[in-house]
C-alpha cells in the first residue's frame, strides 16, 4: 500500500513539474533564444563549447576543432580508439603511419557516430625517433607543433549528400554535425593535405598504398596529395566491441530522435542547444559535458 502511495506522489510530482516546465520555463526559453541575433546566439554557444575544445560554425551549422584544444597535449595513443565503443562512439579509423626527418609520423583519419553526433576527424602526429614496425601501434604518439602542423581539407558526405567542409591549416581538423545519426559505412572523407616538401608527400603516398588506398589517391599536385576514405582497412574497434558497438548505437539512435523531439521548437543546432540552455540546462550541460574534464577523464577522451 505504502509503495504505490509512493508510486502515485512521484507521478504526482512528475506531472507537476512537468506542467510548470511546459507552461512556464519553456515559453520563455524559446523567446529568449528567439530574441539574439545569429551572430549573439554564436558567440554564446562558442563560449560555452570552447573549453570542451569546440567552437560553432554557424555557416555550416557544425562544430570545429580549435587549435589550441585541451586534448593536444595528451597526444594519440591505441587505447583512445578501442576505448571509443564504450563512450558511445562507432567509429571507422585509420593510423596511416611513415618515417620522414628521423621520426614516425602518424596522420590518422576517423568518420563515424559520437554520441548524438555525425563527424569526422583528421589527426597529425609523430614520435620523437624512428619507431620498429612492430612497436607503431601500441606507441603513444605527440601532436605535432605549431610549425609543423599541415593544410588539411575535408569534404564530409552521408552517402551522396555534403555534410559539410573543412579547410584549415591544424594538427586536428574535426567537424561535428549534431542531431544527425549515421553508420560509419554510410560516411566518407575526400582529404586533401599539403605537405612542406615533395620528399614528404612520396614518402606519405606510399603509406598510404602500403595500406591498401592505392586505388583511392584522386589527385597528386605539387606537395598536395588528394585521397578518399571510405572503407577501413585496418582492424576496427567495432569490429572487436561487435556487441558493445551494437548497443551504443542503439542509444545514439534514440537519442538522436529524442534531442529533435525535444529541441523540436528549432531547426539549427545553435537554436536547439541555447534552448536546452535556458529550459533544461542539466540536458544542455550533459549535452556537450560542459563542466571541464579532470586529467584522468581527459586520458579516456
Amino acid at each position: 500500500m505504502y509503495f504505490g502511495i509512493s508510486i502515485l506522489i512521484l507521478i504526482c510530482m512528475i506531472c507537476a513539474l512537468s506542467t510548470y516546465l511546459n507552461l512556464c520555463r519553456k515559453p520563455s526559453a524559446i523567446q529568449k533564444v528567439r530574441c539574439l541575433s545569429l551572430e549573439e546566439k554564436s558567440q554564446l554557444l562558442s563560449s560555452l563549447t570552447s573549453p570542451m575544445g569546440f567552437v560553432y560554425d554557424k555557416k555550416q551549422d557544425i562544430f570545429v576543432s580549435r587549435i589550441n584544444a585541451w586534448q593536444r597535449p595528451y597526444g594519440y595513443s591505441k587505447f583512445f580508439d578501442y576505448s571509443a565503443p564504450f563512450f558511445q562512439m562507432a567509429l571507422d579509423c585509420e593510423p596511416i603511419y611513415f618515417n620522414y626527418d628521423g621520426k614516425t609520423w602518424m596522420i590518422e583519419l576517423w568518420k563515424g557516430q559520437y554520441g548524438i553526433n555525425t563527424g569526422c576527424e583528421v589527426g597529425i602526429y609523430k614520435t620523437d625517433a624512428i619507431l620498429p614496425l612492430a612497436e607503431r601501434r601500441n606507441a603513444h604518439f605527440y601532436a605535432v607543433k605549431d610549425e609543423e602542423m599541415l593544410p588539411i581539407r575535408i569534404t564530409f558526405q552521408k552517402e551522396n549528400q555534403i555534410l559539410f567542409k573543412l579547410s584549415k591549416r591544424h594538427w586536428w581538423l574535426a567537424g561535428f554535425s549534431m542531431g544527425m545519426f549515421s553508420e560509419p559505412d554510410e560516411l566518407q572523407m575526400t582529404i586533401s593535405i599539403t605537405f612542406p616538401n615533395s620528399e614528404m608527400m612520396h614518402i606519405f603516398m606510399d603509406s598510404l598504398k602500403e595500406n591498401g588506398h592505392c586505388w583511392d589517391i584522386m589527385c597528386m599536385n605539387n606537395q598536395t596529395v588528394i585521397f578518399r576514405f571510405h572503407t577501413p582497412t585496418a582492424i576496427q574497434p567495432r569490429q572487436v566491441f561487435k556487441i558493445r558497438c551494437a548497443i551504443s548505437q542503439w542509444k545514439n539512435r534514440l537519442l538522436c530522435k529524442l534531442y529533435r523531439r525535444v529541441t523540436r521548437p528549432f531547426s539549427r543546432s545553435v537554436d536547439r542547444l541555447l534552448y536546452l540552455y535556458y529550459f533544461l540546462p542539466f540536458a544542455f550541460r550533459k549535452i556537450i559535458a560542459i563542466q571541464k574534464p579532470k586529467k584522468k577523464r581527459k586520458k579516456l577522451a
